[in-house]
């Protein structure tokens, strides 16, 4: 792996010790684990019966019941279950942007909340989004065994979905890392996140120069995904039309989480550090 990526894992494991993942009640009704639930599930703690449909597992039906009744009933125990972090990367060229912390934030960012998640006895995945969704290798380990990680996709996020969705756990913690900054329309991702899901948080991570508008002058932008190139006079117009359209950007993101359930958290890169309590504020992380 990218020797820098490697020490971004490492410090933000390191970071991620002083905090836990916040898990919410409707994450405690997933799998079997070691925390009770409160759907059916396969503990010794009997909770009812129901009659037997197709596809049950026939260990569970009460041949006692049967003999009695000639119906075929099944024993339903209360689950025991862990929570689960599936962590979303953007792995998209922009995440990488030349001469800023962005790559190497992200990594970190995403290293404190897979440790955060073992300090929440949490499972957790991490899925990279590029030509379709892949698990980063090691990924179920401590960050700093995570391989694989790169930032080289031309691809949007929601093309990605349309190749190879996640296979993201039912009932589990998401969290979406990303600048955000392709032309898409929010709820068409967060819908597809909220899904099922217990909890969905968007952070966006955006570098200093992502929020400020270029000097004055002439310039040439260059699409980090596409490679289109583009000639623009800046002056103070278009510096004022830039923040507007970022404004109302970060505005479309944070109602359409207001609209599916989720929450919304924008940070920078070079601030990262100083801006963690914005992430309790949001209710995603609690201290150790």
């Amino acid at each position: 792996m990218n020797p820098p990526f490697r020490d971004s894992l490492l410090a933000g494991e390191a970071l991620g010790q002083r905090y836990a993942l916040a898990v919410p009640q409707t994450a405690l009704a997933g799998t079997t684990g070691s925390q009770l639930g409160r759907r059916a599930g396969t503990s010794i703690d009997f909770q009812d019966y129901r009659e037997y449909q197709p596809g049950d597992d026939l260990r569970t039906i009460d041949w006692n019941v049967f003999a009695r009744t000639d119906r075929l009933t099944i024993k339903l125990f209360r689950e025991e279950v862990n929570p689960h972090l599936d962590l979303v990367l953007d792995a998209s060229r922009s995440m990488a942007l030349d001469n800023t912390p962005k790559s190497g934030a992200t990594l970190r960012l995403a290293a404190l909340l897979g440790t955060a998640a073992e300090n929440g006895h949490c499972t957790h995945a991490t899925w990279l989004a590029g030509d379709g969704f892949q698990r980063a290798a090691n990924d179920t380990m401590l960050p700093s065994a995570w391989d694989g990680l790169a930032f080289t996709s031309r691809r949007p996020l929601d093309e990605a979905f349309g190749i190879l969705p996640p296979r993201l756990r039912r009932l589990g913690i998401r969290v979406l890392i990303s600048d955000l900054m392709w032309p898409v329309e929010p709820l068409t991702i967060l819908r597809r996140l909220a899904d099922g899901a217990a909890a969905v948080f968007v952070v966006q991570l955006l570098a200093q120069a992502d929020t400020e508008p270029p000097e004055h002058g002439n310039i040439q932008l260059v699409d980090s995904e596409t490679g289109e190139e583009r000639e623009i006079f800046v002056d103070a117009t278009v510096a004022a039309q830039f923040r507007d359209a970022l404004a109302r950007h970060r505005e479309s993101w944070d109602a359409a989480c207001r609209q599916t359930g989720a929450r919304f958290v924008s940070l920078v890169a070079e601030k990262l550090d100083a801006s963690l309590p914005a992430l309790e504020e949001a209710q995603l992380l609690v201290p150790a």
